[in-house]
């Protein structure tokens, strides 16, 4: 499986040539608009820095989705939706990989929502706060999990990013420097029998925009 980080919280999970687009932005500080093709596209909730569907082209040749597919719904913050709404996280399964994108989550999991994608190998989890969960409940998130893999998303680097949110680097400092990995380009592949020494590794991609 493939995974392609687009910027903000928006990635591709690919699987023999089908892609899968997830939270595709607009109006993003720093970003242009997104020209990407993918045969799907989810979002987590309609807004427009995750809802930018009319950006996205669909492939020539259409050909059955690999995936199986799972939601789980969830909330934008933490006053049970009242503040900014539902939101949903997605679980896609191929190759005998599991990739989770949790969206705008606002909150802790629940016992019962953890065991859902426990274990699972690539948690993308937003960690800039403001308008999701901060670095602090990222990282207790990440402890609930326990996912092999770890992508932060929806935070500001540099000139990119809401000048709002946090920087990723606040994340990363709460975790031993072993366990974070700069990853050079904007891609990952994992499969199954990807070695052991990638659990608990959180990825940064170093690629520029």
């Amino acid at each position: 499986m493939k995974i392609t980080w687009f910027g903000h919280a928006c990635f591709g999970v690919e699987s023999g040539g089908y892609r899968v687009l997830l939270d595709p932005y607009t109006r993003v500080r720093g970003h242009e608009e997104l020209r990407v093709a993918a045969h799907k596209t989810l979002c987590s909730h309609e807004h427009f820095d995750h809802n930018a569907r009319e950006h996205i082209a669909m492939p020539l040749i259409e050909q059955p989705c690999p995936f199986a597919i799972e939601t789980m719904d969830t909330c934008h913050d933490g006053q049970g939706g009242a503040k900014r709404g539902r939101n949903t996280v997605h679980i896609l399964r191929a190759e005998g990989v599991t990739a989770v994108h949790l969206g705008d989550l606002g909150h802790l999991l629940t016992e019962a929502q953890a065991q859902r994608i426990y274990g699972c190998d690539v948690l993308m989890i937003p960690v800039g706060g403001t308008y999701t969960i901060d670095a602090r409940e990222a990282k207790t998130v990440v402890e609930q999990v326990r996912p092999r893999v770890v992508i932060p998303m929806h935070y500001r680097h540099g000139k990119y990013g809401f000048t709002e949110l946090d920087t990723v680097e606040t994340f990363t400092g709460l975790f031993p420097a072993r366990c974070v990995r700069r990853c050079p380009g904007r891609e990952l592949e994992i499969t199954a029998e990807t070695p052991a020494e990638t659990e608990g590794v959180i990825c940064v991609f170093d690629g520029a925009f």
